[in-house]
């Protein structure tokens, strides 16, 4: 059977008080729409239909071809935001999810386990529910003796028996297609907010003797719809333990996972320990037999096997099996480690390839650059790459050694096993296996340190 969606993601959410866009708010490194997507194409929906109205095309510009979209210019209900999707979809047979784009904690076994009720069935309507001892707030969902769907009454509407339920509707569903857009054409506005709701499809379809069924969840988080800063803090720590979870099922050692950030689209090894202040967003994918942290923060960066970060920061970098970084390294975009690479303290890379076995250990900056493998680059080391107007690249070739407090001038060439002396500053390309110095031959002066301070000492008297 076809499987489709809609994603309500038109309203303006003001109690957020932002000026982001409210579905595009991210829980886990992922806007909230990026969430619910990603859920309902696991459920193997062919289409998938997006709501927009405020906000629209930065909603477009972030999901781009991975939904259709139409705009509700006024927003007069959910009922209406629904209906709006009829040109698109009203033709089609199959099953329909409808889900608000503001309840990322939604998962996709949760609608593959209500799809599958609802189609198993033949249902016209499945509503996703829950319970809570205290449902306040939310429209209680009455059933027959039988289980089915009677209707779903709104608090402010609710009897006192009708008050006393405690499953509520979590406002997810799934519908028969055909059956949805033939009762929302008979949902009318007589309400005193003049809006068309989409839960007036239920009694529609009850009224007219069709099947509606419920689906409790057992997880209560997956009801949250985040409509201000506090529930979207709570929608964090919840995504943020149930992520934490799965890698640990996974065979990843999380030593404090109340300390530890992971973003939904990480992927991590087995037998890697993660440390606590550890951060790790983006599309970051770890090997297994890592060490992670203590106070990492990377972000969509590519970790081999057997690799060990500490105190350190990567931003779009590679970083080869078994090679170490920090403690308190900055790994900027483009920089590229091989394997066995030596990453040392206070060590900034930008735009860099550094290859097998070699080592920068210290206080050193290599940008636009290109290195060997078994090269060493000592303490303090600079390529110097911009003269003001231009970028320039430093090569240096397979098993050079680079002295402690040496500036390369690109663009520059050291050749293979060629030495530079510390203290250098290189101007010119140094060939295979030679030696460069570059600097004045020291001088001594006697006595001249006395006569130094003296000066500075009758300068202070003066003033």
């Amino acid at each position: 059977m076809k499987r489709m969606a809609i994603v309500l993601a038109a309203g303006q959410g003001k109690r957020m008080k932002s000026k982001l866009y409210k579905v595009l708010h991210p829980v886990c490194g992922k806007p909230m729409v990026g969430h619910v997507l990603d859920t309902v194409k696991e459920v193997d929906c062919e289409r998938s239909v997006v709501i927009v109205g405020h906000g629209a095309e930065a909603v477009q510009s972030y999901l781009g071809e991975a939904a259709e979209y139409v705009l509700q210019e006024q927003q007069l209900g959910t009922g209406h935001a629904v209906k709006m999707a009829k040109d698109l979809l009203g033709s089609e047979q199959g099953s329909t999810i409808v889900i608000c784009g503001d309840t990322p904690l939604v998962t996709p076994e949760t609608l593959k386990a209500l799809t599958e009720l609802h189609e198993s069935n033949k249902a016209a309507a499945t509503v996703l529910t829950a319970y809570t001892e205290n449902p306040k707030g939310y429209g209680r969902v009455i059933r027959s003796e039988n289980g089915s769907v009677l209707r779903i009454v709104e608090q402010k509407d609710c009897s006192p028996e009708e008050d006393a339920v405690r499953e509520f509707n979590t406002g997810t569903y799934c519908f028969d297609n055909a059956k949805l857009f033939a009762a929302l054409d008979k949902v009318t506005n007589n309400n005193a907010q003049q809006e068309y709701y989409l839960t007036d499809v239920i009694g529609i379809l009850v009224g007219a003797g069709e099947t509606v069924l419920g689906y409790m969840t057992d997880d209560y988080a997956e009801s949250i719809g985040v409509n201000d800063r506090l529930a979207l803090s709570e929608a964090e720590r919840l995504m943020r333990e149930r992520i934490n979870k799965r890698h640990m099922l996974n065979g990843v050692t999380i030593i404090d996972p109340t300390s530890t950030y992971i973003g939904a689209d990480v992927k991590i090894g087995s037998d890697t320990v993660v440390h606590p202040g550890t951060v790790l967003k983006g599309h970051t994918v770890i090997g297994e037999d890592c060490e992670i942290g203590p106070q990492s923060d990377i972000n969509d960066s590519a970790i081999g096997d057997g690799a060990v970060i500490k105190h350190s920061v990567l931003d779009q970098a590679e970083v080869g099996s078994r090679t170490t970084v920090g403690p308190f390294a900055y790994l900027r975009p483009k920089a590229q480690l091989g394997e066995d690479v030596k990453i040392g303290d206070f060590v900034e890379i930008k735009n860099a390839k550094i290859a097998d076995g070699s080592k920068v250990s210290h206080l050193s900056y290599i940008g636009d650059a290109v290195v060997g493998k078994n090269v060493n680059v000592g303490c303090g080391a600079i390529t110097v790459n911009y003269d003001g107007y231009n970028k320039s690249i430093t090569e240096i070739e397979d098993d050079a050694f680079i002295g402690s407090n040496v500036n390369l001038i690109a663009p520059v060439k050291v050749g293979k096993g060629a030495y530079v002396v510390a203290g250098s500053t290189i101007t010119h390309s140094v060939p295979e296996n030679d030696l460069a110095i570059a600097r004045t031959r020291q001088e001594n002066k006697p006595g001249y340190a006395e006569k130094i301070r003296a000066r500075a000492k009758a300068k202070k008297d003066k003033q």
